[in-house]
């Protein structure tokens, strides 16, 4: 096993994360999981919402695990499961700078992700700063390891969210971000990949300089699926609930989809607010996945959620994001795959008090709003009646 890595130190910014203006013009997508012939099969992106095939809007509630440095810690899934996670980030290496995830390896981690009743989001670690990361590997890299472990992911539509490439750019030469993201996309459709792509944002991720906010809608309008998800990485940055409301507000106000692909309670960059991250995508309805379960190395240990991989020792860190406000626990909904989002309230109230329609089953025929499922009305999320 490859001596794991200490977590990577994103440089100190102070660019004002509030002080560009998005770009003028910017082109809405209007893609929706009824709008495609095949939208019968894998997670969607619709109108800048995350959709399972059967229509039930799936928000990520989860945690990174950091599989390519710990292979023979796979139990940690069924430990995160149980800690009420509905979704789970998964490293792996494509070989330029780890050991090389092998595709028997991805069929057995996307296999335990189902039967821990995960959605599984895959990424490749070695683009980690690349531009500043002499280490780090390319997008395009990263595209041709998929392609090379196509086999491990033809059929898991359902089940899997191919991340393409984690923090693919630092602080220098981010410029690239935008075609290269888009490159990237495009080399996976033209190899027949269907499943929803994330990609992460520049600035190890935390996009301080709005590359990804202000050309998202240019790299979703370049994927010929529309069906792309945006992960922006929250550290020190976003120290004030204001920066997280502004960056978050953006993409839904705009029906890109994003989520916050990971996060901390602290970091060697600044203070992130934690609190303000967790509240905010949860009014929003956006998903996040909290950095991460354990084995965090290089003076960052106490990213770590539960000690030594211990599911019975969680940290202060571990106990706030799993059952603090708008944690884990009380916010995350299984995803319908797997049989969750029915009965039992799971999909949520609406304003009116009635329940929120949360399957394919549900129908609005005249636009009103209202649904009927499950032998009752629900309320169309998002619709005419949801106020």
């Amino acid at each position: 096993m490859e001596k794991r890595p200490g977590r990577k130190l994103p440089a100190v910014v102070t660019a004002a994360l509030a002080g560009l203006a998005g770009l003028a013009g910017l082109l809405l997508p209007v893609f929706g999981p009824a709008d495609e012939a095949e939208a019968a099969t894998g997670i969607r992106v619709g109108n800048g919402r995350v959709y399972e095939a059967n229509g039930n809007e799936f928000v990520m509630r989860g945690v990174n695990h950091a599989h390519a440095w710990y292979p023979n810690r796979t139990g940690s899934l069924a430990h995160i499961k149980a800690k009420g996670a509905n979704t789970v980030r998964v490293v792996l290496a494509n070989g330029d700078r780890w050991t090389r995830t092998s595709a028997s390896e991805v069929s057995s981690i996307i296999a335990q992700c189902k039967q821990n009743r995960l959605i599984c989001v895959l990424e490749v670690h070695d683009t980690t700063g690349y531009g500043e990361d002499g280490a780090a590997t390319t997008l395009s890299r990263a595209a041709d390891y998929w392609i090379g472990i196509k086999s491990a992911l033809v059929g898991q539509e359902n089940h899997v969210v191919v991340n393409i490439g984690n923090e693919p750019f630092g602080n220098s030469g981010y410029e690239r971000w935008t075609a290269d993201t888009s490159a990237a996309v495009q080399k996976l459709r033209n190899a027949g990949f269907d499943h929803a792509l994330m990609v992460d944002a520049p600035n190890w991720g935390q996009d301080w300089s709005n590359t990804m906010r202000n050309n998202a809608s240019t790299v979703f309008n370049s994927d010929p699926r529309r069906n792309t998800i945006f992960s922006v990485h929250m550290y020190g940055v976003y120290n004030t609930a204001s920066k997280v409301q502004s960056y978050l507000n953006h993409f839904v106000a705009n029906r890109l989809p994003i989520v916050v692909g990971e996060f901390g309670h602290n970091h060697s960059d600044g203070d992130p607010d934690e609190n303000a991250i967790m509240s905010t995508a949860q009014s929003l309805r956006v998903g996040y996945l909290g950095w991460s379960w354990s084995g965090n190395g290089g003076g960052v240990e106490y990213l770590d959620m539960v000690n030594g991989f211990d599911p019975g020792s969680l940290t202060g860190w571990g106990q706030r994001i799993f059952n603090g406000a708008n944690g884990i626990s009380s916010t995350s909904r299984e995803a319908t795959v797997y049989g969750g989002g029915s009965g039992g309230g799971s999909g949520g109230t609406a304003p009116n008090g009635y329940p929120y329609c949360t399957g394919g089953s549900a129908s609005d025929p005249d636009g009103d709003g209202w649904g009927w499922e499950s032998n009752r009305s629900c309320v169309v999320r998002g619709g005419a009646a949801d106020g």
